[in-house]
């Protein structure tokens, strides 16, 4: 009660001055104002003139205007100084504990408190960057505690109260452990289809995890993560280094919440375009009618015969052409065929789509029959041996268009009968025939054959 007649005091001293103050700056102006309009008019009122020149109206002024400052400034002091309450969500709570030989389990996420007092002190403790909730587990040891919930306030003349006001925490002893490193690589699909990471090599293979032993336990392996769309500018062949963080998972790739030692480490990456130029290499499927032979394939006008393929150089090295399938079966004149590309296993970006492909037929066409090719063994296990029941050779028959078939010999025809998955004993197989010009049709003059697979 003390502090409150001393504030009004105050404020009554302060509206004193303002008064006079109100009264030399306005009071006194505004009347002056008043006269001078009233001289200003031809017959001037005699009563306001009156009014006017007597000392106690505007001493009746000053002291309307000094009463209604005073009671908006009372009223705020009133409204400050009565209690109200404040709820604070305090999103961290700071726990005090031996970090290097213990874990703790069990902290709240966050806690409300609830501060009590004038609503000058409230403001002030909101306003305030020093509002902490502590809990303090100095002393403990492993186990299972309920422990208070404390808060440092800032000033005295708050009462506060916590919710929760107790947490039941569990410390356990921090166990460590080694563990290999890997790099994972994210969001692969952003980086220019024409590009690949060829090496991928981290600053070092194996960090250390910490934690409660069952959750060490758990972790199955350590990841650096490697986001590829936050890679910085680079040229291509050079190598870039990037810091990546890192993640413990356990065996069913949940992450695993434990303490990495270090939480970063450097990757390097080298970023590299390998290409091939390759043929497009025709092959169809079925027979044009009788009396017609293909003469030639124009693959895009022949503008475009071949296909840059982009990827990995160990699977770009075992790609020799790239297949496009025709089905030519029935064919009796001239016709042209689009045909979308299909990207071979491994393969990231090809130049090209797709391609035009025109067939040409021809009606001057022959028979020949090339004698004794060799009947090759493909897919054999390698446990194995095969002999050739009755005959390990076989005539082929070719119809085409005279110049091609004519030109062609037993060293552009293949023959083989494929073994696998068979095993000991004697099998029937079929004999299959290929060449090396798909504009020619190729056939057996025997369709089958018998082989006997034994043991070596």
């Amino acid at each position: 009660m003390l502090k409150m007649k001393m504030i009004k005091q105050a404020f009554k001293n302060i509206i004193s001055f303002f008064s006079h103050l109100i009264d030399r700056l306005i009071v006194i102006p505004i009347s002056k104002l008043i006269l001078l309009i009233n001289k200003k008019i031809e017959k001037p009122g005699k009563k306001l003139e009156n009014w006017l020149s007597h000392t106690n109206t505007l001493l009746f002024i000053s002291l309307i205007l000094a009463i209604s400052i005073f009671i908006v400034i009372d009223q705020r002091i009133l409204t400050y100084s009565e209690s109200s309450a404040e709820v604070l969500t305090i999103d961290q709570v700071n726990v005090s504990y031996d970090e290097d030989n213990y874990v703790v389990e069990g902290i709240p996420e966050n806690v409300d408190i609830t501060l009590i007092g004038n609503k000058a002190d409230l403001y002030i403790a909101k306003q305030s960057p020093t509002n902490e909730v502590i809990i303090d587990l100095w002393g403990l040891k492993p186990g299972n505690h309920k422990v208070d919930i404390k808060y440092n306030q800032v000033s005295g003349n708050i009462r506060y109260s916590v919710n929760p006001s107790t947490a039941t925490v569990v410390i356990y002893e921090k166990v460590s452990a080694s563990k290999t490193l890997t790099v994972d690589l994210l969001n692969q699909d952003s980086l220019d289809a024409r590009y690949i990471i060829d090496e991928v090599n981290a600053t070092t293979d194996s960090v250390v995890i910490k934690g409660a032993s069952y959750k060490v336990e758990k972790v199955a392996t350590v990841k650096a993560l490697v986001d590829v769309k936050s890679l910085p500018k680079f040229e291509l062949g050079e190598k870039i280094v990037v810091s990546s963080p890192l993640r413990a998972y356990d065996e069913m790739g949940n992450v695993v919440d434990v303490e990495i030692s270090p939480a970063k480490v450097d990757v390097e990456l080298l970023i590299d375009s390998p290409s091939k130029e390759v043929p497009i290499q025709i092959i169809t499927t079925g027979s044009v009618v009788y009396n017609m032979g293909i003469s030639n394939f124009i693959i895009n006008n022949n503008k475009e015969t071949t296909v840059t393929l982009y990827g990995p150089a160990n699977i770009l090295s075992t790609i020799e052409y790239l297949p496009v399938n025709i089905n030519v079966d029935g064919l009796s004149e001239d016709t042209q065929f689009k045909v979308n590309l299909e990207k071979p296993t491994g393969v990231k970006h090809m130049s090209i789509d797709n391609v035009t492909v025109d067939v040409k037929l021809s009606s001057d066409i022959s028979n020949v029959e090339i004698e004794n090719v060799i009947i090759n063994v493909d897919n054999i296990n390698e446990n194995y041996g095969v002999t050739p029941i009755g005959f390990d050779s076989v005539n082929v028959k070719l119809k085409g268009v005279t110049d091609i078939v004519k030109n062609i010999t037993s060293d552009d025809i293949y023959v083989y009968v494929d073994l696998k998955g068979l095993g000991v004993g004697v099998h029937e197989v079929d004999i299959i025939v290929t060449g090396n010009d798909p504009r020619v049709e190729y056939m057996s003059s025997v369709l089958k054959m018998q082989v006997e697979l034994y043991q070596k």
